[in-house]
């Protein structure tokens, strides 16, 4: 079944478009891959970044919006992204960045697209744990920039994952937030020695 790529903001797809057209902004990017790559280069796939900073006991996780990722294509490869966040006079171009998330959110998404049930995908981020995943939205009329996280949402940890979660492996966020709650939790206070 196909993912349902929610629209981005077309100033944030200009901000890529202008960056990608800018020799200064790619020559001083921090990317190897984007700099060395031969003939035309593409944003795509954007999928919008929010972040999870706590848990909520209700099971619903509210999360907020971050950014929006574009994928950079160049032949059949995605060799970059390119991350956008809103400011105060609207969305803006942040960075390029490489590394191994670019790999492991195309094997996600070729994944997912496979899946019986269609799905908004979305990238869900947990700071807390350095954790990034693919977040398979059921609702794909949904605004990709809203939203709370639902029990019955997929959740697809990235590589490179935290210790003890596969990555890789679909969970339900139900599942996998109560896994995450755990290592969220405050560590407790120990009393001192005798």
């Amino acid at each position: 079944m196909p993912l349902q790529v929610p629209p981005a903001p077309a100033p944030a797809l200009r901000s890529v478009l202008a960056a990608l057209g800018s020799p200064t902004a790619v020559r001083e990017a921090r990317t190897p891959s984007l700099r060395a790559a031969q003939g035309p280069t593409s944003p795509e796939l954007p999928l919008p970044v929010h972040v999870l900073d706590r848990i909520a006991p209700s099971g619903t996780s509210p999360t907020r919006l971050a950014g929006w990722r574009f994928l950079i294509r160049s032949g059949e490869r995605a060799v970059a992204a390119a991350d956008t966040m809103l400011t105060p006079d609207g969305w803006t171009f942040s960075h390029f960045f490489e590394g191994p998330y670019i790999a492991s959110t195309e094997r996600a998404l070729r994944h997912a697209e496979a899946m019986p049930m269609p799905y908004q995908p979305r990238l869900l981020s947990v700071p807390e744990l350095y954790m990034l995943t693919l977040w398979l939205h059921g609702d794909c009329t949904a605004d990709g920039a809203g939203g709370h996280l639902a029990p019955s949402d997929i959740l697809v940890p990235l590589a490179p994952a935290p210790p003890g979660i596969a990555a890789h492996r679909p969970h339900r966020a139900a599942e996998l937030l109560k896994v995450l709650t755990h290592r969220m939790a405050p560590a407790p206070l120990l009393g001192s020695p005798a």
